[in-house]
């Protein structure tokens, strides 16, 4: 198809979404009226019926066929392409859905496809679409205390026994593990190999004997951050999700679906427009500096909407952006960190203050946005992909390259 002939076809797709929207939706109220906050800070309950919300218009658009539009029909996909999910995203936008939370993020756009892409014709049955749908909701079990950046280097062992797995471990910085059905868990399998080559990747039902999930409180105020326990957690090797040794590879095909979708969401955090409607409200519009801050935020924002459509147009004539996941990914959580700067000086000691004007609600976002720059792989590791994978220089030296891991030192 010509890009002529699929630019149209976008303009229809689009037109119809946004009338089935309107048919469902109300309008979205005024922008700079919007949450600011980076993660939830909400009572247990309410977060909980949050989550059911979101679930309850995820399989409302599943079934009208606009969930999993870029995914193949035979995988219960529309068999569309991703810039008609680009283009539905963009016109829901114009809506009041019911909200975002980062589990059903997870569920959805990382590990539905991960399961798809490794998973046997069982595991596929089971999970992948009732993980799209929304019916069933899956965290990421992957860091722990002592392995974050470099998560390679992680402790959980899982030992065979027959036809299961023994794990003991501690996971931590798991979204929404209290809520979460399954976990998509990776265990070191074998000590002997380097640390790299010893690692498996499961499918982990959260309601096993043994799984210990408590919450944390982050400093933004919620506890949608978990750490997860496990003592000697049996799972069967029918839910081991790829091969023995391998799970490095399934963990690199989730993180990269991580870091393409990070920053996806526009509605994330606050912006230009919250700030420049605060500046106007104090009366701080005339400031030299916040007028610069003002300014590197528009431009920021206009850098990013130039680099998605770059995109779009690679799509367009039929390529990937690649490892340039990663480049957008460190953009995006700059920005949030901009955005964080700019509010501290527009609104000085009120962001701090519980002011009747509300303007302290950035806080949620000034406490919350440093996340991101550890969230789907810290900032130094995005550098690291980037000069390496795009600017092809040499890679970093390693002491431990080649080591097996249990003659590491810990």
């Amino acid at each position: 198809m010509s890009s002529e002939a699929l630019e149209s076809e976008l303009a229809d797709f689009t037109d119809a979404a946004r009338k089935w929207l309107a048919a469902r939706l109300p309008p979205r109220g005024d922008a700079s009226r919007r949450s600011v906050a980076v993660f939830h800070d909400l009572p247990f309950d309410e977060e909980r019926a949050l989550i059911a919300r979101i679930q309850d218009w995820l399989r409302e658009k599943f079934d009208a066929g606009y969930g999993a539009l870029s995914w193949p029909v035979e995988h219960g996909g529309a068999g569309l392409s991703a810039l008609h999910e680009e283009a539905f995203a963009e016109a829901e936008r114009e809506f009041e859905t019911p909200g975002q939370h980062e589990l059903t993020s997870v569920s959805t756009a990382l590990i539905a496809p991960t399961v798809q892409l490794f998973g046997t014709v069982e595991q596929k049955e089971r999970l992948v679409e009732p993980l799209l749908r929304g019916d069933v909701l899956a965290c990421q079990l992957f860091s722990e205390p002592g392995a974050g950046s470099d998560l390679a280097g992680l402790a959980t062992r899982a030992v065979k026994d027959g036809d299961e797995w023994v794990v003991t471990g501690q996971k931590v910085w798991s979204s929404g593990a209290q809520f979460a059905g399954w976990g998509e868990l990776i265990a070191r399998t074998d000590p002997d190999v380097p640390k790299h080559q010893g690692l498996t990747t499961f499918l982990l039902p959260m309601d096993t004997p043994g799984v210990d999930v408590r919450p944390l409180r982050q400093m933004s105020g919620g506890s949608s951050f978990c750490e997860v326990f496990l003592d000697e957690v049996r799972i069967p090797d029918s839910l081991r999700l790829g091969e023995v040794g391998q799970g490095w590879s399934v963990t690199l095909a989730t993180l990269g679906f991580e870091r393409g979708h990070s920053g996806a969401n526009a509605d994330l955090g606050g912006g230009f427009t919250q700030l420049v409607d605060d500046a106007r409200k104090l009366g701080r519009t005339g400031d030299p500096e916040v007028r610069r801050l003002l300014a590197d935020v528009w431009i920021a924002e206009r850098v990013a909407a130039v680099s998605a459509q770059r995109d779009r147009e690679t799509r367009l004539a039929g390529g990937e952006p690649g490892p340039l996941g990663s480049l957008r990914k460190l953009a995006w959580a700059q920005r949030l960190q901009l955005v964080s700067a700019a509010a501290a000086v527009v609104l000085g000691p009120r962001l701090v203050a519980d002011a009747e004007d509300g303007s302290y609600r950035w806080r949620e976002h000034y406490l919350g946005a440093p996340g991101y720059r550890i969230a789907g792989g810290s900032d130094e590791v995005q550098r690291t992909i980037i000069a390496e994978r795009l600017l092809g220089l040499p890679p970093e030296p390693r002491a431990d390259r080649g080591v097996a891991w249990k003659d590491i030192p810990k």
